[in-house]
C-alpha cells in the first residue's frame, strides 16, 4: 500500500529540499510549541522538537508517512533561535563572529498506521570569520535572514561569513538533512526510485 506522504513543517527550505527527491508529498503546519525546557540542550531540543512535529501530524493523519524536522544553532550548549527581526540577528552574528557553531538538525519520521517512528541528528559544525559590524549590517541588509537559526543562510550570501563547513549531510545544514531522511523513509517502507 502506497501511503501518502506529508512533511510537517512551515519552512520554505525545507519544503524545497524534500521536493528535491521527486515525491509527491503534502505540507500539514505541525503547530508545535518549540520552546525549549528548562536546561534543555540545543541537540536534546532539536530531536524532541523534529519528533513532536511528526508525531502531532501524523496523529491527524495516521495513515501517512510523516517527516518533522528542527534545526538549533548551537553556541558552546547555548541554543540560538531564529532571530526574526534586524537587531537580534546583528546580535547573533556577533556573538557568532570567530566562533565555531554546531548546527543541530534533526530530522523524524513517523508512521501512525504502522507504528513506525524514527529519529536521527544530522550535526552540521561552521565556523564562522572575524566579521566586522559593517560586514554583518551589509549581510543582513542583503539577505535578511531572519526566518534562519542563527541568522545566516549557507545557501544564499550567507556562505560569505563562514570559513569552513563540515558535515556527513551536506543539506543538514539548510534545514533537512535528506541522507537520513532518505533512509528513513525507505526503512518507513517508501520506495525513492
Amino acid at each position: 500500500m502506497k501511503r501518502p506522504l506529508i512533511l510537517a513543517s512551515t519552512s520554505r527550505y525545507r519544503r524545497e529540499l524534500l521536493a528535491r527527491l521527486h515525491l509527491d508529498f503534502d505540507v500539514q503546519p505541525p503547530d508545535v510549541d518549540e520552546s525549549p525546557h528548562p536546561g534543555e540542550a540545543p541537540r536534546a531540543l532539536a530531536l524532541r522538537l523534529a519528533l513532536d512535529k511528526a508525531r502531532a501530524v501524523a496523529a491527524r493523519f495516521p495513515q501517512a508517512v510523516v517527516i518533522g524536522s528542527d534545526q538549533v544553532a548551537d553556541l558552546a550548549g547555548e541554543p540560538l533561535g531564529k532571530p526574526g527581526d534586524h537587531a537580534r540577528a546583528t546580535a547573533q552574528l556577533r556573538r557568532m563572529r570567530g566562533q565555531t557553531l554546531v548546527f543541530q538538525t534533526a530530522v523524524a519520521v513517523v508512521c501512525g498506521a504502522t507504528g513506525f517512528e524514527q529519529v536521527e541528528l544530522a550535526p552540521v559544525r561552521v565556523v564562522f570569520r572575524e566579521l566586522t559590524d559593517a560586514a554583518i549590517e551589509r549581510y543582513l541588509r542583503a539577505e535578511r535572514p531572519y526566518d534562519c537559526a542563527g541568522s545566516a543562510k549557507s545557501e544564499g550570501l550567507g556562505i560569505a561569513l563562514l570559513d569552513a563547513i563540515d558535515s556527513d549531510d551536506p543539506t543538514a545544514l539548510v534545514g533537512l538533512p535528506l541522507i537520513r531522511t532518505c533512509r528513513m523513509l525507505r526503512a518507513a517502507g517508501v520506495e525513492l526510485l
